[in-house]
């Protein structure tokens, strides 16, 4: 009884086990231990604790048999300690993956942390902060959907990414500004455990490249090595702005992804079902997931600029689909009409567009409903 009592009161100690403030990526309060690095951890991050025993030797708070030793190690160190020591230099651009985040970006957190001590002390330098990197990725082909390894190059002096279709190639087959990338982490829409969405714009439209890596830490060093380019174009670009403001204009999660039917701009057509991404202000569809462009685009501004979102389809509509939960988006040029398989599902849709438009515009976002709204319309069946 007085080994359980103490385990408890060592939970209870580690409120602060969850999510940012240690080791742990849920927040839930932690149900297991690591008694060789002293944090509390969750049954989920407890597993990619046991691929690193050399580092990691971890057991059940409620099952397993703790040491006297063990309890007196977990007593002096815990979360807030080892988070001290741990995460004491990571860098801002670093991403730091919580409990929705995938498996590679998680496990790779953990190892940079535990195994590699990448962020234990300050350095001069992190390897994300070379200025240019340069490699080989599997991409996916945009029209036989084939994968292919192609040469990656960023460039932090251009503010670019390139891809060559060859590695010894003179020209690149694309040239990306670093400033209208999105990347976002997507194993099981490409159907591999470390694959990656980059987004970008391409003439004021979103285009999709898909690629991986079979080795997960090499993928999420593009990750953050694209995100360490963005905010040095980004300290350029706005001087006077702090890292608390720029890091939350580099690469960002999608907000709502999923399948819903639409009709045309004349509200005549039949419904159809189609792939949605909402990205920010960005209301894509796609006819397939993985579709290289998105078909159709709508800006979603302020409400108090004439943009809203509400249940159900106006009267008169011909609903010529099996999904019955409309969805209507009003913008100050004309009126969008969807639906969603579930109440569940359009509610939920609804709640992410109408928090999009509750949210005040940046300057910047003013400029994109100026210059892009009208060109990002739902004109493709």
């Amino acid at each position: 009884m007085k080994f359980v009592l103490h385990i408890h009161s060592l939970k209870r100690n580690s409120r602060s086990a969850h999510a940012h403030r240690s080791g742990c990526l849920v927040e839930v309060y932690p149900t297991w231990g690591s008694c060789t690095l002293g944090v509390f951890i969750c049954l989920e991050c407890s597993g990619i604790h046991r691929n690193i025993p050399d580092i990691s030797k971890v057991k059940s708070l409620s099952l397993s048999h703790w040491e006297d030793h063990e309890l007196k190690f977990m007593a002096e160190n815990g979360n807030e300690a080892m988070k001290g020591k741990y995460e004491s230099a990571v860098p801002v651009y670093y991403y730091k993956p919580t409990h929705r985040d995938c498996q590679v970006l998680r496990e790779q957190w953990i190892r940079a942390k535990y195994e590699r001590k990448e962020f234990c002390e300050a350095v001069n330098s992190f390897r994300y902060e070379e200025g240019t990197r340069d490699g080989v990725l599997m991409k996916r082909g945009r029209d036989n959907g084939q994968f292919l390894s192609r040469r990656f190059v960023l460039s932090e002096r251009e503010g670019t990414l390139k891809y060559f279709t060859k590695y010894d190639a003179k020209e690149p087959k694309a040239v990306i500004k670093v400033d209208t990338i999105n990347a976002t982490f997507q194993p099981e829409k490409i159907g591999n455990p470390n694959g990656l969405q980059i987004t970008y714009l391409k003439d004021y439209s979103t285009r999709n490249i898909f690629v991986y890596h079979e080795n997960g830490k090499e993928i999420v060093d593009w990750f953050n090595s694209i995100r360490a380019v963005q905010l040095h174009y980004l300290k350029v670009a706005f001087p006077g702005a702090t890292d608390a403001e720029l890091v939350p204009k580099l690469t960002r999660n999608f907000l709502k992804e999923g399948h819903m039917e639409k009709t045309g701009p004349k509200q005549t057509e039949g419904f159809k079902k189609r792939w949605f991404t909402l990205d920010h202000r960005r209301l894509m569809y796609f006819k397939d997931p993985l579709d290289a462009f998105a078909k159709g685009e709508v800006f979603l501004g302020n409400r108090d600029h004439g943009y809203s979102a509400s249940a159900g389809l106006p009267p008169g509509t011909h609903c010529n689909g099996a999904w019955q939960h409309g969805i209507t988006i009003v913008t100050p040029d004309r009126c969008f009409l969807f639906t969603c398989e579930t109440e569940s599902d359009q509610q939920d849709w609804l709640k992410h567009f109408n928090d999009v438009m509750s949210a005040q515009m940046s300057p910047q976002e003013f400029t994109s409903e100026d210059s892009e709204c009208r060109l990002w319309q739902l004109v493709i069946p």
